[in-house]
């Protein structure tokens, strides 16, 4: 093309961002003589998309300083980056803008507001959003179904169901997704499997890999490994890395070392480069001192170019998003502050009984170097510093690119019962909300 226009360059971006060429989409980007909305909005859904927290964060506090005033379209996108990075003051700032715009009666609007509190931490706000509405479609059904579950509330998620089908509204695919993952992530076997054999038989849905996944993850947590290894076997559909990847995760919870590693050859088969099934073989190996076979891994890995993906976790202080990588305390400005609340809050925790545990380091190393390597998680310091900035009073809001470890879990419900501080913690899986030394997940995760 001799002359590329705004809308020529945003379809490149947009092109790049779908394939998942996040460098090339950012590369066209900066060339861009001139940006709009569109060309903003593009970029951060493609550094979401990769799970390009960092970049996402540098480019959203961008957006204002290059005076970009979003419109619909955008302030929907925008509302969808703020769930995934969980900048709920930016959420709400465009919740209020739809307001005035007079937008917010707009049901598909709702199903994504309700999302972006949920995703947040927000649960009373989401809700609230959903009360409004007395006709309500499926998709705002669905919100606040995956909502619940994601936060572990089990029991809510169940009755909001059972409202929907008793309003007349039919559940769809996605409907039994979050359902099913409620009742997975609070060990309601016997309901979630009656929900699962009713999804064809009374509601016509056909069951899906992703909700097979549910069901061995259901099945698996609680312990049921050999019944979810006969599921899969007896599946209608072929299973595929989601399926066998909740069984691998359940080997994990039980240290169930011979399935495990029969499942995580037919993960290494379907998905060669997926660095997540090689860490949780090795985690299962390091937790049981196979050391050799702990480096065997890592070699094989090393081999193949791949590398894990390091402990990210963030947590927003007066609209600026804070980002800690485990083990790298000294990139932040504050790090001495943050170091010294760190070992201040270790102290407290020792005294009412915390016990550091070394399994959740997956290296041969002295107990000391354990000690060392577990109170420089990135969780642990985004903790320490949301509770020198965030006010008393105020939940202190954390996010993680991966599953919190063992350790963190036991060492923050502690920091929560010594501080007397609320801490919501969002995972790769799902919420934690710790208060007065006891965790929402019932230590069930």
């Amino acid at each position: 093309m001799p002359e590329r226009n705004t809308i020529s360059w945003n379809g490149l971006i947009s092109g790049y961002v779908k394939n998942g060429m996040t460098w090339e989409a950012r590369e066209a980007f900066d060339k861009m003589p001139e940006r709009n909305v569109v060309s903003w909005t593009a970029m951060l859904r493609g550094y979401v998309q990769e799970g390009m927290i960092g970049e996402a964060e540098r480019l959203f506090s961008q957006m204002p300083l290059q005076g970009i005033r979003p419109n619909f379209p955008s302030m929907i996108s925008t509302l969808s980056v703020c769930g995934s990075l969980a900048t709920l003051n930016h959420g709400r700032e465009v919740h209020a803008q739809l307001v005035r715009s007079l937008f917010d009666c707009d049901v598909y609007v709702c199903s994504v507001l309700i999302t972006m509190y949920m995703k947040c931490g927000d649960l009373v706000n989401g809700k609230r959003v959903f009360d409004r509405f007395t006709s309500k479609d499926t998709v705002m059904w669905n919100s606040i179904i995956t909502g619940y579950a994601q936060h572990g509330l089990g029991k809510e998620a169940l009755q909001v169901f059972y409202d929907m089908v008793s309003s007349g509204v039919p559940p769809d695919e996605v409907t039994f997704i979050g359902v099913l993952s409620a009742c997975s992530y609070t060990g309601r076997v016997k309901e979630g499997l009656q929900l699962f054999e009713s999804m064809k038989s009374k509601y016509l849905v056909n069951p899906k890999t992703e909700h097979y996944s549910c069901v061995v993850d259901l099945l698996g947590r609680a312990g049921k490994l050999n019944e979810a290894m006969n599921l899969i076997r007896d599946m209608s559909v072929e299973a595929d890395a989601c399926v066998w990847g909740a069984l691998l995760g359940a080997c994990r919870i039980h240290n169930r070392l011979d399935m495990a590693e029969v499942v995580a050859k037919k993960l290494l088969l379907l998905e060669p480069e997926n660095t997540g099934h090689y860490i949780l073989l090795s985690n299962i190996y390091s937790s049981q001192g196979r050391w050799r076979d702990v480096a065997a891994l890592r070699s094989n890995m090393r081999v193949q170019s791949l590398s894990k993906s390091p402990g990210c976790s963030w947590i927003e202080v007066e609209k600026k998003v804070h980002t800690f990588t485990g083990g790298d305390i000294t990139s932040h400005p504050e790090h001495a502050v943050i170091l010294r609340m760190v070992e201040k809050l270790d102290g407290l925790i020792i005294e009412v009984g915390y016990s550091p545990d070394g399994s959740f380091v997956l290296h041969d190393v002295e107990e000391e170097e354990k000690v060392h390597n577990l109170r420089h998680h990135s969780e642990k310091l985004a903790v320490a510093y949301g509770i020198l900035k965030v006010p008393k009073g105020m939940p202190i809001r954390i996010m993680k690119n991966l599953r919190v470890c063992g350790d963190c879990h036991a060492a923050i419900k502690l920091i929560a019962k010594v501080t007397e501080r609320e801490i919501v913690l969002r995972d790769a899986n799902r919420f934690h909300h710790f208060k007065d030394g006891s965790c929402s997940c019932g230590d069930y995760w």
